[in-house]
């Protein structure tokens, strides 16, 4: 039976919907690969061969019926429930065998995915180094010697070995984000409450989300959008917009942490990747900002050193009581090592917290995303059983604010060093914007021309992205301050918007400048004579998001249908024409980007 790894989830969907390879085939081939890897740290427990098989049959006999992730193999953190299999946390004493699968399971197998296992982790989901199991260490793919990066160890390993395609994880302080940065993965951690977290043992509670690995950021798109949604069973789940991932939009404002807020630990390989990463965003068209990194930074010792590891203390409160030496010695350290803050504590540390986002939230105004490095640099072994806790907090530099501040992150890949280490970027939004992070991201790591995983398998074509506007959303052309990088943006991508495209207006608008401000606002009329193409974006709006945009436009300027170039006619920006009547007409520019560059640059530069 084949042995070579498995390859993408794109790959293997388009070879079963083709016909040119049996759903057994694939399951078998992982099966295979399993043990030419040989790693007994990797999985906690694995479903009979033969078991899985007969589903891949079954499921073949069925047909795809549609099903995204048809004939799929997939593997599940040890602390999210899959009916059959033990859920053990990694500790044998917590164990118990669910009857029905997590939330997040039942979805990837309605849609056809087969669970072939569940992974090692850190215990209880507690360190980000992947060394903390009765289990053993599941090998780092890219070389023997480094931590295979934590909590999420065993799911990141089996993906960057071939096994899968696509891993669960779970993140509440960087697990879905470290394993991915440390075995060159793309590791997907979505906003809080857009994945039901019913079923997963519970780290902590209200940060706690399940995260996805993947080989490719439209892999780990797909697998998303089958797990994402409400459920009325998880009193932590929220109605977040999903989004669709769309073309690139032509500018964005990245931030990235000032000089003096970067720590390599000494690196310089990782911090020329980093460096090479930012001009990778900038050749992206990305206007690159320092960040003041001090809120963040604050907000991040909050997590072990506030209230929230409380909640990690809840989790296993039972089991630590009853039988204390079940837990190993570093997870009790960290989680009931010193005494829980007491209730003004706790309420003190929520108030600093509030006071900490909204910080974070100024500090952001008109960033499309954050960029920082996943990690420090990789960790040797050897490091990590020398300086447990040390080590640990090192790797978890740039992760532990994300869930705090309500973010959602995106872990990919940057660079391979000829010593076998990767190192990676993680872009982070507010919540909600889960699919600008996927637009920006698929185009970052294709741009890489990386291989995957370890693999050593090219990097695939960057599939086409449909131009036209998404089943449930609306058109809407933008021609001022909503534009790409300009500080309305947010008003649009907030809402879940998605760029389709860059273009003009037909040669018969005039633009002016309004008075009034500042800032100046555009307003664009149509016109009989003397007009001029204009330039503007098209973005898609899911459907109530459009009304909410609607809604709070001011006047003089109102929604009205703009006839484009390239011959559609779209809703769009169009203002009261008696409001132009005092207004500086700007329609020579060709459009209010180039308007406002102008007015910034310098009148006098010296010869």
């Amino acid at each position: 039976m084949e042995s070579l790894p498995v390859r993408t989830l794109s790959d293997i969907l388009s070879a079963h919907l083709d016909g040119s390879r049996d759903l057994a085939e694939t399951i078998a081939a992982s099966y295979t690969r399993l043990r030419a890897v040989d790693d007994p740290a990797m999985f906690i427990a694995l479903r009979p061969e033969a078991e899985a098989l007969a589903e891949a049959e079954r499921l073949q006999a069925e047909g795809s019926r549609g099903r995204a992730l048809w004939g799929v193999p997939v593997a599940v953190k040890d602390n999210i429930d899959v009916a059959g299999l033990p859920t053990t946390a990694a500790c044998p004493a917590f164990a118990y065998t669910p009857t029905q699968d997590a939330a997040a399971v039942a979805r990837l197998r309605a849609a056809g995915a087969i669970v072939i296992g569940k992974t090692n982790l850190d215990q209880f989901a507690t360190g980000l180094n992947g060394t903390r199991s009765p289990h053993g260490t599941p090998r780092n793919a890219l070389r023997v010697d480094l931590v295979p990066g934590g909590s999420s160890s065993g799911s990141a390993s089996a993906v960057a070995s071939g096994i899968v395609p696509i891993a669960l994880g779970t993140d509440t302080a960087g697990s879905g984000r470290v394993p991915a940065g440390l075995q060159n993965l793309v590791g997907l951690k979505p906003s809080l409450g857009l994945v039901s977290t019913t079923g997963v043992v519970p780290a902590c509670r209200t940060l706690d989300c399940v995260s996805v690995f993947a080989l490719t950021v439209d892999d780990a798109t797909a697998v998303l959008e089958v797990i994402s949604g409400a459920d009325a069973t998880d009193p932590f789940s929220r109605p977040v917009a999903l989004g669709q991932s769309g073309a690139l939009p032509p500018h964005q404002k990245i931030a990235v942490p000032r000089s003096a807020d970067l720590d390599f630990d000494g690196d310089a390989t990782a911090a020329a990747s980093f460096a090479l990463a930012v001009e990778r965003a900038q050749a992206l068209g990305a206007t690159i900002v320092p960040l003041d990194m001090t809120p963040f930074y604050e907000t991040a010792r909050l997590l072990y050193d506030g209230p929230w590891v409380a909640e990690r203390f809840l989790a296993i409160r039972e089991l630590l009581m009853r039988d204390p030496e079940a837990i190993l010695p570093v997870i009790r350290q960290v989680i009931a090592g010193k005494p829980l803050p007491d209730a003004a504590e706790t309420f003190a540390a929520q108030y600093r917290l509030a006071e900490l986002a909204l910080a974070a939230r100024a500090a952001l105004k008109g960033i499309d995303a954050m960029m920082v490095p996943t990690a420090p640099r990789p960790v040797t072994l050897a490091e990590m059983a020398a300086d447990p806790i040390g080590r640990n907090s090192l790797l978890g530099r740039y992760t532990n604010f994300v869930n705090l501040l309500d973010m959602c992150a995106l872990a990919v890949p940057v660079s391979l060093a000829k010593d076998g280490t990767a190192a990676g970027v993680t872009l982070i939004t507010p919540s909600g914007r889960d699919a600008a992070l996927a637009t920006f991201g698929r185009a970052f790591h294709h741009a890489s021309g990386l291989t995957l995983g370890a693999l050593d398998a090219p990097m695939p074509p960057l599939a086409d992205l449909p131009m036209a506007a998404p089943q449930g959303t609306i058109e809407i052309a933008v021609v001022g301050a909503h534009l790409s990088s300009m500080p309305l943006n947010g008003e649009l991508t907030g809402l879940g918007a998605t760029f389709l495209r860059a273009t003009t207006t037909t040669a018969d608008y005039r633009l002016f400048a309004l008075p009034g401000g500042p800032p100046a606002r555009p307003g664009l009329i149509r016109v009989r004579e003397g007009g001029a193409a204009i330039a503007l974006e098209v973005w898609a709006l899911p459907a109530d998001g459009f009304g909410r945009f609607v809604a709070g436009i001011p006047s003089p300027l109102g929604i009205g249908t703009l006839a484009l170039a390239d011959g559609t006619l779209v809703k769009g920006f169009l203002c009261e024409q008696i409001a132009t009547e005092a207004a500086r007409d700007v329609t020579e520019f060709g459009g209010w980007r180039a308007f406002v560059g102008a007015q910034t640059k310098p009148q006098d530069a010296p010869a």
